[in-house]
């Protein structure tokens, strides 16, 4: 491709970007990440067979089997991590930088290989608030209009209706 071309290419990569970076500026008061100014939220999670009416950034992760409602908005920098299943009801929201796992590598880690991953499949029920930067572990189910607050620790399993902050320790003998 010869130079003069690259530039024209280049060129109108920025017009296209600047034209949306407006276009979002406009609609929604809001920046996001370039990837998110040339996708569309609701296709994205239309591609991955989530549900009616459910969003989710072009940045999130995910990971193998994972299940999600109709009216489930899924933040910026998510972790989904369904590769022992991971299903998320209707009207859910998961605030930006949570991350929700079915699946750990601890005992692999520190038995130098000679254990496997385990693995959990995790559930979050319909209408559940997750507040940014959560981590949820694997293998717990949150019921159904729960609330977890900001930067919590999920490690053990939300009544419905419950409201949690902070982090939930199990021990362990």
């Amino acid at each position: 491709m010869s130079k003069s071309r690259e530039t024209g290419i280049e060129e109108e990569i920025r017009s296209l970007i600047e034209t949306r970076r407006r276009e979002i500026k406009e609609k929604f008061d809001r920046h996001v990440s370039v990837q998110d100014l040339l996708t569309d939220r609701w296709e994205t999670a239309r591609f991955y067979g989530f549900g009616e009416g459910t969003s989710c950034y072009n940045n999130v992760l995910i990971l193998g089997d994972v299940k999600v409602g109709k009216n489930t908005w899924i933040g910026p920098n998510v972790v989904l991590d369904g590769s022992s299943g991971l299903e998320i009801g209707d009207y859910v929201s998961i605030s930006a930088g949570s991350q929700i796992y079915t699946h750990h590598t601890v005992d692999w880690s520190t038995s130098l290989g000679e254990k496997g991953i385990e693995r959990k499949p995790t559930r979050i029920g319909d209408g559940v608030y997750i507040g940014p930067n959560t981590i949820v572990q694997m293998g717990v189910s949150i019921g159904d209009k729960a609330i977890i607050g900001a930067m919590s620790l999920v490690n053990k399993d939300v009544p419905a209706q419950g409201k949690y902050y902070g982090t939930k320790l199990r021990t362990e003998d």
